[in-house]
């Protein structure tokens, strides 16, 4: 399984914000947000404290895609 995190992305449209005030308002680190853009795991209590920011639940930050078996 591969994460996605297409809908964080969604997210901050739909609330008119940038990454960039993301990362001030959460407190993550510019590597934690290039994670983040490439679809990298990052950890729980980053998923968290994004989920705390946006007042959201993690399921509408990212979700979990199959890889293909090809």
């Amino acid at each position: 399984m591969k994460i996605s995190y297409k809908k964080l992305w969604f997210k901050l449209v739909e609330l008119d914000m940038k990454k960039s005030e993301l990362r001030k308002l959460t407190g993550l680190s510019a590597g934690t947000i290039t994670r983040l853009n490439k679809n990298e795991p990052v950890s729980i209590t980053v998923l968290l404290s994004i989920c705390e920011a946006l007042n959201c639940d993690i399921g509408d930050i990212c979700s979990a895609i199959p890889e293909d078996e090809s």
